[in-house]
């Protein structure tokens, strides 16, 4: 089973693959390609790199190279593991994903005020520390003209399972726990 997720900024994307690691699920990020290529060209990790990099591979190498650069590392990988693929943001990566049988997109949901206080309360360096800037932030996620952008809203039309993640802990479990009982 493979398992994908997406989501908007502070949705609590990273608890469900956190979790999904304790049940033995192999993690993986497509932002993590990303970062390989950063890195190799030695320039610090920003949000904004981050966007505008995969944004160049996206045009340069397709829209689904970040999806088919992470589905060569599972080929080589052990076959009887289960799977979580973070990060996805464009549809072509979806659509490269699917062509594994066990694919399943999860897009993990709530309030934008909640999603804020969380990424606040987080503070990582370069998240947005006010609510106008972090929905400005947001917006360039959400939908772009330019296909090789980042399309969450259009990611989240091709979910096979939506979880809205606005309250506990527990209760983001028991939500991941029902959507596996259905699947495994």
């Amino acid at each position: 089973m493979i398992i994908g997720l997406t989501s908007f900024l502070g949705a609590g994307k990273t608890t469900v693959g956190d979790y999904l690691v304790g049940k033995e699920f192999v993690f993986y990020s497509l932002s993590d390609v990303i970062r390989e290529e950063i890195t190799k060209h030695k320039k610090e990790i920003t949000r904004e790199r981050l966007q505008a990099v995969g944004n160049e591979l996206r045009r340069k190498f397709g829209n689904d190279v970040l999806a088919k650069r992470i589905l060569e590392k599972i080929g080589h990988a052990n076959k009887k593991h289960h799977y979580v693929i973070d990060s996805i943001r464009n549809p072509a990566e979806v659509k490269a994903l699917r062509k594994n049988k066990d694919f399943m997109l999860v897009f993990v949901d709530a309030p934008i005020e909640l999603r804020f206080e969380r990424v606040k309360a987080r503070q990582r360096e370069k998240d947005p520390m006010r609510f106008e800037d972090f929905k400005k932030s947001e917006e360039k996620e959400l939908k772009s003209k330019d296909s090789a952008n980042q399309q969450l809203l259009k990611c989240r039309e091709m979910a096979d399972a939506v979880i809205i993640n606005d309250s506990s802990v527990e209760e983001l479990y028991k939500k991941i726990d029902k959507l596996l009982g259905d699947s495994e």
